[in-house]
């Protein structure tokens, strides 16, 4: 079975790494893949900055579903939006609801609840799974920078023991009980071929084995440097790009010394983001996952 088959049959796949490794490009790369295989594959985008629209091409989220081509849909969330919505949901007087979510205490709530924000975004990745919204068969989480991904991850957990029970327990225990399916989810690692960036992969690895029983599905080592062909002309450019190339087999040594799992190589390219690079990207993963 290929990676992108066994990607698919998850409900929801978590892409993190270190920052600047290219993992929104890599998630709206898997997004568009899941998606040609049929899977109504809704794309979730946590960082207030909004980078999926320039990857795909769309008009930004804002915070509204917005089509991304056939069978994909991107949405940026904003914990605090989500966590409003629920209140809303659960107090149907808008009046009350309103005083709620402008009051000192519920901002205090939010804030000081270990947890809370990180287990309402996933809590709402669940609940679209579940059909309580416009219904996905799969979610793809572009998550926060490697720390922050692992946080976001255990939060449902933590929130879960914090809460010691009533009906704000119960969900998010429920919630971390899938998370910890791994028929269900799975987690996806985006890195660089590149020492920092391998290093602080190697520790996530192990970070997600160790404290949340969890083993990554997949590492994508982006922007690797092409192999110049025999009898290519020499010169400083040649002798630099064989000089990174070099650097970047050594580092994926480093790491497949330690991960046994599926390890695909994307292309360093010669394109901005947009479209045009996610599509070539795509080209590539399918080439690597035969």
């Amino acid at each position: 079975m290929s990676v992108l088959d066994r990607l698919a049959e998850r409900q929801l796949v978590v892409v993190t790494g270190k920052g600047g490794v290219g993992k929104t490009t890599l998630a709206s790369v898997l997004g568009r893949l899941l998606a040609e295989r049929g899977k109504r594959v809704l794309l979730l985008e946590v960082d207030p900055r909004e980078s999926l629209h320039q990857a795909l091409g769309t008009e930004p989220s804002g915070g509204a579903m917005v089509q991304a081509g056939p069978d994909l849909w991107i949405q940026n969330l904003k914990p605090e939006v989500v966590i409003e919505g629920l209140v809303a949901e659960k107090v149907p007087i808008a009046y009350l609801a309103r005083k709620i979510v402008d009051s000192a205490a519920f901002h205090q709530f939010v804030e000081g609840a270990p947890g809370l924000k990180e287990t309402a975004l996933l809590g709402y990745a669940y609940r679209v799974l579940a059909g309580r919204r416009p219904k996905a068969d799969l979610v793809l989480v572009d998550a926060p920078a490697t720390g922050h991904g692992a946080t976001l991850l255990a939060a449902p957990g933590l929130l879960a023991q914090a809460a010691q029970g009533g009906q704000l327990g119960e969900m998010a225990a429920e919630l971390a009980a899938f998370l910890a399916d791994p028929v269900r989810c799975c987690v996806v690692l985006a890195t660089l071929a590149e020492e920092m960036p391998v290093q602080e992969t190697l520790e996530l690895l192990e970070l997600l084995r160790s404290n949340l029983g969890i083993r990554a599905d997949l590492v994508v080592a982006d922007a690797v440097y092409p192999e110049l062909a025999r009898g290519a002309a020499a010169g400083p450019g040649a002798d630099l790009l064989r000089a990174r190339r070099r650097l970047n087999e050594e580092e994926l040594a480093r790491l497949r010394a330690v991960w046994t799992g599926p390890l695909v190589e994307l292309p360093l390219l010669a394109l901005d983001r947009g479209p045009a690079l996610i599509a070539a990207l795509a080209g590539a993963f399918r080439e690597a996952d035969r």
